[in-house]
């Protein structure tokens, strides 16, 4: 081989030798440049996988020095595909900006509108991953459910559920619009909206009582609360969870607000103009909510301690 150069050594390289040098310097990427066109795993296969992943875990570490662990185990099992979820969701998002700049860059020329073609696809297909591992998580949520008797929630972030909203995705500009239309209408699902709020009590027999009274009269209700991990408004959440009632949370944020979270948290939950607010014992947060809502006209319902 001294006769040869690097130059000539290249030359004569099969197209196969060309490949694999490829794949070694840069990896393989399947689909990069194009949607996948592959199919999504089917639904009972996902749902079996999952649940096996949670039975060999808990056969695995129950009765054993492993057990205390097991809970957070079993947490973190679905939060890796929350995780997943919202790892799409960023690439939609991404996606969606690139679909802005190609609209604005359209020239009518082939190569721009075929960009564009190509870029709606993709979107399309990311809804469908995103979509996909949502299901993944929310059943990976109920294993959890089942065996700690507690419902899953993220440390941060929503959970919600967008493979209900669907559009017919005609052109890229319409792609963007329903985007919009369904992340707004997935925060705010459809049905009258009772906002609840509580303090530390722990009076789940009475809570439960109020709502399903009001539940009864409002079969299609959504639930608002302010998220507290416990008290009243964790059990108002428990009762969501069991009469499969849609729930939002409205955390107060306390970086941006500070002191004043909790009230501007009041504000927005306000904003959304529900039929009613409940009322159980708590401190200023709840009375100044009772207050606004009742300057707005909207019928403020007390229970507990001064109340019904």
């Amino acid at each position: 081989m001294s006769g040869y150069d690097d130059d000539e050594l290249h030359r004569d390289a099969s197209p196969t030798t060309y490949v694999l040098q490829e794949l070694q310097l840069y990896g393989y990427r399947p689909y990069e440049d194009e949607p996948d066109p592959r199919p999504l795993p089917e639904g009972n296969r996902v749902a079996g996988a999952i649940a096996d992943i949670f039975d060999a875990l808990i056969a695995a570490l129950q009765d054993t020095r492993l057990e205390p662990d097991l809970d957070d185990l079993l947490w973190s099992t679905v939060n890796l595909f929350h995780r997943a979820t919202d790892r799409v969701g960023r690439e939609l998002d991404d996606n969606e900006r690139a679909q802005g700049r190609s609209q604005r860059e359209q020239d009518g020329s082939e190569v721009k509108s075929v960009e564009l073609e190509r870029l709606t696809a993709e979107g399309q297909t990311l809804i469908e991953r995103r979509n996909a591992f949502e299901l993944m998580r929310d059943q990976a949520a109920e294993h959890f459910e089942r065996h700690t008797h507690s419902s899953w929630r993220p440390h941060t972030g929503s959970l919600v559920n967008h493979r209900n909203l669907t559009a017919a995705l005609i052109d890229s500009r319409d792609f963007l619009a329903a985007r919009r239309r369904a992340e707004t209408e997935v925060m705010l699902p459809t049905g009258p909206k009772i906002v609840f709020s509580g303090g530390d009590t722990t009076d789940h027999m009475l809570i439960w009582a109020k709502l399903d009274q009001i539940h009864a009269r409002h079969p299609d209700m959504v639930l608002m609360h302010g998220g507290s991990p416990k008290g009243a408004e964790k059990i108002a959440a428990r009762w969501a969870d069991h009469r499969k009632v849609p729930q939002i949370a409205f955390k107060p944020d306390w970086t941006k607000h500070a002191k004043a979270a909790p009230f501007k948290r009041n504000d927005q939950m306000l904003a959304v103009m529900p039929i009613g607010v409940i009322i159980f014992p708590g401190t200023g947060i709840q009375d100044n909510l009772a207050d606004k809502a009742r300057s707005l006209g909207i019928p403020v319902y007390r229970f507990g301690k001064g109340g019904a």
